[in-house]
């Protein structure tokens, strides 16, 4: 759906609708289902055991995420049929959409098979190969995609030229009969510490996505601290810089309290949190806790700035939306219980790890 002032992006679960815009509150997409430098998780995931990615999803959806990013990137393990069987466990734990993460296009479409709605799907990017495998897909199973804005000469420092491949991409996805609001680009945020103008880069760029193409935007916002000390104190003053210039989602990590509240204010500013009504009840709800210990009561509410609710229903939408995310205990005690009697978890198949 677009309009003259904003261009709305819908992602769906099978129960709930997220919907990214400029005139939205901004899309935190949960970052830490990714084996990628974390050799603990990939060995787990690798051998089936899938303990580690209920807890990265629950605590994701418990810090406020809206959606979960997932990737099942391991060298030299089947990741296909990986990454299908943890977006089925994650569907069946929680009802956030999720964005389907893979550099392998086979994965991707096994990813697209097993899911339920209507995923983001990450990426496609300028090069000529991709553009005719993935654009396909993203038409086939009306998902929507994001456009990584490099192409086969690679990545350009110059952010003239990124532009110019977020536009291509924007063109190409038209000639598959993809919408320009099913774009979500991203502009490729480089570390602060190698390039020093990395950050006035991606905020021009931003704008200019905006602007010209009228596109939704996400990043992976951490990249800019890349090797920086402090980094999480980085992301906090870089998200909201990028937020007004036009950024409207990010993969992050929603358990950095820090970055977290720094997006809730920068909501706050840009008009997009009516009459401040999240940021004010994550405050009294983080209150609750220190109230009820005055008044000798047992403390039961979420801690500081908890509540980040986001998107909300699209046009003939129904499904849930703009409400706290659920979880389904009842699927995660099953798949605990499998552990325990020596199975693989939830969807597993063949023998055991």
């Amino acid at each position: 759906m677009t309009t003259r002032h904003a261009t709305h992006t819908v992602v769906s679960s099978a129960r709930r609708e997220v919907v990214i815009g400029f005139d939205r509150p901004f899309t935190i997409i949960g970052e830490r289902i990714n084996p990628t430098g974390r050799k603990l998780l990939a060995e787990e995931m690798k051998a089936g055991d899938f303990s580690r990615v209920e807890r990265d999803a629950i605590a994701q959806v418990e810090a406020g995420a809206h959606m979960l990013d997932v990737n099942a990137g391991i060298p030299l393990a089947d990741e296909p049929a990986i990454l299908a069987r943890t977006i089925q466990l994650v569907q069946s734990l929680v009802d956030l959409p999720l964005s389907i993460d893979s550099s392998i296009v086979e994965a991707l479409e096994a990813g697209l098979a097993v899911y339920e709605g209507k995923p983001l799907v990450n990426s496609v990017t300028g090069e000529e190969e991709r553009l005719e495998r993935v654009l396909p897909l993203i038409k086939r199973y009306g998902a929507a995609v994001v456009a990584i804005s490099n192409d086969d000469t690679g990545i350009s420092e110059d952010p003239d030229v990124r532009f110019e491949v977020a536009r291509r991409i924007v063109e190409r996805a038209a000639d598959h009969g993809i919408p320009r609001e099913d774009v979500i680009v991203d502009p490729l945020v480089m570390p602060i510490g190698a390039m020093q103008t990395a950050g006035q880069q991606v905020f021009r760029l931003v704008r200019r996505l905006r602007e010209e193409l009228g596109v939704n935007t996400t990043c992976g916002a951490s990249n800019v601290s890349f090797g920086m000390p402090d980094r999480e104190r980085i992301n906090a003053a870089f998200l909201p810089m990028a937020i007004a210039s036009g950024l409207t989602s990010a993969i992050t990590n929603p358990l950095a309290a820090e970055v977290k509240a720094a997006i809730m204010a920068a909501d706050v500013l840009m008009g997009n949190d009516r009459d401040s009504a999240r940021w004010i009840r994550a405050h009294r709800d983080a209150a609750l806790p220190a109230v009820a210990a005055r008044a000798g009561t047992p403390p039961g509410a979420p801690g500081p700035l908890s509540v980040i609710e986001g998107g909300g229903p699209g046009a003939g939408s129904h499904r849930t939306a703009g409400s706290r995310p659920r979880i389904n205990r009842r699927a995660l005690a099953a798949a605990a219980a499998m552990r325990d009697a020596g199975g693989r978890g939830v969807g597993s198949s063949g023998t055991g790890a």
